[in-house]
């Protein structure tokens, strides 16, 4: 009898009950006690959201960060064409003022240059112009030498005067002053006017020392003696 009572309690179906006494099992249906489907609850939940909502994203783009304007933007940004009314944008004022100090800067640095270049050539010239005044001395030794005929034929102090007058070019010494050039106060000192038969103008009739350019500075006016039409 109790074997029998067994079965029969095993074959009768449990039937889940929907009261309000017992809870439904966890992915249960509460309302028809159907077991749910995986997946579900987020379509469930899709569409008990109201349609004009909209959905939410964990991975919602952050807001972008302003724009940045970096040193190639400025100098290549130009201004193309005025906003409505004449006026520029303030990128476009940023541009022209940087350009603006651009080009005064780069003006700056070629005039600097130019000026340092400049003063670097006066002062290349001065210093050589120094040593060059110890060897005028000794050049017009060398002129005096060569009208008396000292410095004729392969002689020892040819050879020297030569050497002498070769370093005397390579520092940049240039002479001047030859017989029948015009007259110019302005490289010339006339120490002594002759009144010559035939003479049409001013000319040097005679050089009493040599003078010299170094580049373009005028290192010694020649001493001449000058040639004066006879009254």
């Amino acid at each position: 009898m109790t074997d029998e009572n067994q079965n029969q309690n095993q074959d009768d179906p449990i039937i889940p009950s929907t009261g309000s006494g017992q809870a439904a099992k966890h992915g249960d249906d509460p309302e028809t006690g159907e077991v749910r489907q995986p997946g579900t609850e987020g379509a469930d939940a899709d569409a008990s959201a109201p349609s004009g909502a909209p959905a939410e994203s964990a991975g919602a783009d952050a807001p972008a960060a302003d724009d940045e304007l970096t040193v190639e933007d400025i100098l290549n940004a130009a201004p193309e064409e005025p906003a409505q009314g004449g006026d520029l944008s303030p990128a476009e004022q940023l541009a022209a003022e940087r350009l603006g100090d651009l080009q005064r800067v780069t003006a700056e640095y070629a005039n600097y240059r130019k000026r340092t270049e400049a003063g670097r050539e006066v002062e290349r010239e001065r210093t050589t112009g120094e040593v060059a005044k110890v060897l005028l001395p000794v050049l017009d030794d060398l002129d005096r030498a060569d009208k008396h005929g000292d410095l004729e034929g392969d002689a020892p102090f040819t050879q020297i005067a030569a050497k002498l007058r070769g370093a005397a070019e390579k520092l940049g010494l240039k002479p001047f002053g030859a017989i029948g050039e015009t007259f110019d106060p302005n490289v010339h000192e006339a120490i002594f006017q002759q009144p010559t038969p035939g003479a049409e103008g001013e000319t040097v009739l005679d050089v009493v020392e040599t003078g010299y350019h170094l580049g373009s500075t005028l290192l010694r006016a020649a001493k001449v003696v000058v040639a004066v039409p006879a009254s």
